[in-house]
């Protein structure tokens, strides 16, 4: 009778060791491809909000939501009108499947910071680096990740706003008249529904939750080292967290402000946390 052949117990630890080792190599490699694949459905996500408002402000003369917060309904294709939000939409829109980039489209596991807006008709959690901010109230509630650049729109009561105050003309100023739009951003990756930046707005010391203001509401660690954001000639890219402080917010953004190379920034001035990132 033939002998019956069987591995050893050295050999099958060697191929235990193989296949850890394997895993080990594997398991990195495809956590990154996870996000880099998410990277670029919130990329799409933001193409398709471009297209949104592409054609939102073909409709209505080259003009933005007439509110900032009302333009946070846009999202669940609600009212941007200030009729309320519970209106049906009449522009038709229908988001509400990118209203979230794929990195943060889950409720923050830690109790929630709680904002007010509008007098306190808007209630809502903020968001965190992988969470998505909740509006709760007025009913029914949504999620987002994005956050619109408050400077852009104007009070829906009318008269002018910081972006269109600083040129004098109020809601009468057509967006496609306005210079290097590619530099101008719209909608990004942040913990709140709408926001703004200042030149002098200081870094977030750390990158865990807390709450922010101004820029640390886009200065988060979503895509290493980056938020992505879509700009005012609807076009989309990654942008670096210090980056943030050289795009143009409004007219009158000082995009060679404190906290950018041009304005004299030392490596050394930034949080630890932000130090190895491009400077910009």
């Amino acid at each position: 009778m033939g002998k019956k052949s069987a591995f050893t117990l050295i050999e099958l630890l060697v191929v235990i060791a193989a296949i850890a080792l394997l895993m080990a190599i594997l398991v990195p490699a495809l956590s990154r491809a996870r996000k880099h694949a998410k990277a670029a459905v919130c990329l799409s996500h933001l193409k398709q909000w471009g297209t949104t408002f592409a054609l939102y402000t073909q409709d209505n003369e080259g003009h933005l939501p007439p509110d900032s917060i009302n333009a946070i309904w846009m999202p669940r294709g609600a009212s941007t009108s200030p009729a309320g939000p519970n209106e049906p939409s009449p522009q038709n829109v229908r988001t509400a499947g990118i209203a979230c980039c794929p990195m943060a489209a889950q409720p923050p596991s830690q109790p929630a910071t709680y904002f007010r807006m509008q007098n306190g008709q808007v209630q809502g959690s903020v968001g965190d680096v992988f969470a998505a901010w909740e509006i709760t109230s007025p009913a029914p509630a949504f999620r987002g990740s994005y956050s619109m650049n408050s400077a852009l729109s104007a009070p829906s009561a009318g008269g002018a706003n910081f972006w269109m105050g600083g040129l004098g003309v109020g809601l009468e100023t057509n967006i496609f008249l306005t210079k290097r739009m590619d530099r101008v951003p719209v909608l990004l990756d942040s913990v709140m529904p709408v926001a703004s930046g200042s030149a002098t707005d200081t870094p977030p010391p750390n990158p865990s939750p807390f709450v922010r203001m101004g820029m640390g509401m886009f200065c988060i660690d979503r895509h290493n080292g980056h938020v992505n954001g879509l700009f005012l000639d609807w076009s989309v890219r990654r942008i670096g967290l210090k980056e943030l402080w050289t795009l143009k917010w409004h007219p009158n953004f000082k995009t060679a402000g404190r906290w950018t190379k041009a304005g004299g920034v030392k490596p050394e001035q930034w949080p630890q946390w932000m130090r190895d990132l491009k400077d910009y």
